[in-house]
């Protein structure tokens, strides 16, 4: 890696896909422009680009170093080793195929866990919209290159929200589990800090007894924000994928599907939750047989 001043810096990253990692779906601030992607992560602004085996990203204010964006892009990580890991078989080699180069990020666990809150029966371009007019409603102002942005609002800041300005972000029903949990934690009621620090299972039961955060919240947070590798996020895309590609003769009930995903899928199943999810949704595997489509 080098940098060219404090507020760029470049990285050689190899079997890394940035536009499929930032747009598939496990994070929100993310957009494509004028060839880049720009978004906000730990309260900072950030242009990236890739050309080739490069990652390069530019800040508009100086950094004194660059480990908080490595983290987040998860730069380090050995994806052959991550995939190496995956079961044997068709839909599996068929994702990786379509998708390699999918990484998962490391997000904030609060921004993580509200944005998912927010998920809820929405549209990926849907939960974009309502991240950004939290963001711009409650957030603290932050520079850009084109002008302020404004960084993700902590808890306490949407603690002292009221329900109808929550659900003029365009929140409906979910504006009161948003407002709830993040009264909970501002309040100190649920230290998130601590969860990294549990097993799964208690992280996850933690999660669920917030309002709001049911198994495939409190599983896309505990994956994307607080590290957990072989949590198993079950949303429409992944539960069709589970049923066509795994179990296209039979109607296994939905025990026998959790089951399944819980303990089929190797030490990053999380991860490969995630490929089957873009693969999936983009259409490159077929019902049945898990072969591109």
């Amino acid at each position: 890696m080098r940098s060219h001043d404090h507020r760029s810096h470049t990285w050689q990253a190899s079997d890394y896909d940035l536009a499929a990692t930032l747009g598939c779906g496990q994070a929100f601030r993310w957009t494509a422009a004028r060839g880049a992607w720009e978004g906000v992560v730990s309260g900072r602004w950030v242009c990236l680009k890739q050309s080739g085996e490069t990652i390069s990203a530019e800040c508009p204010a100086d950094q004194r170093d660059w480990a908080w964006l490595e983290d987040h892009l998860q730069l380090h990580v050995d994806l052959a080793a991550v995939l190496a890991s995956f079961p044997d078989d068709i839909p599996l080699r068929s994702a990786v195929g379509a998708c390699r180069g999918l990484r998962l990020l490391k997000q904030e666990p609060w921004e993580c866990l509200a944005s998912f809150i927010c998920s809820s029966t929405k549209q990926i371009v849907q939960i974009r919209q309502i991240i950004a007019l939290l963001s711009e409603r409650f957030g603290d102002p932050i520079p850009s290159m084109h002008g302020l942005a404004h960084a993700f609002p902590s808890a306490a800041q949407i603690a002292t929200a009221t329900e109808a300005e929550l659900r003029a972000c365009k929140l409906g029903f979910r504006a009161p589990y948003l407002l709830a949990t993040a009264r909970r934690i501002a309040s100190g009621e649920l230290n998130l800090d601590a969860l990294t620090a549990m097993p799964l299972a208690g992280a996850r039961e933690q999660l669920e007894s917030l309002p709001g955060v049911g198994r495939k919240v409190a599983d896309c947070a505990l994956l994307f924000g607080f590290g957990f590798p072989t949590a198993f996020p079950v949303d429409v895309w992944v539960l069709k994928a589970l049923r066509q590609l795994y179990f296209p003769k039979r109607k296994p009930r939905p025990a026998r599907l959790r089951h399944f995903a819980d303990t089929y899928f190797g030490p990053h199943a999380g991860y490969a939750q995630q490929y089957l999810f873009h693969a999936m949704r983009l259409g490159k595997l077929s019902p049945a047989t898990g072969l591109p489509g």
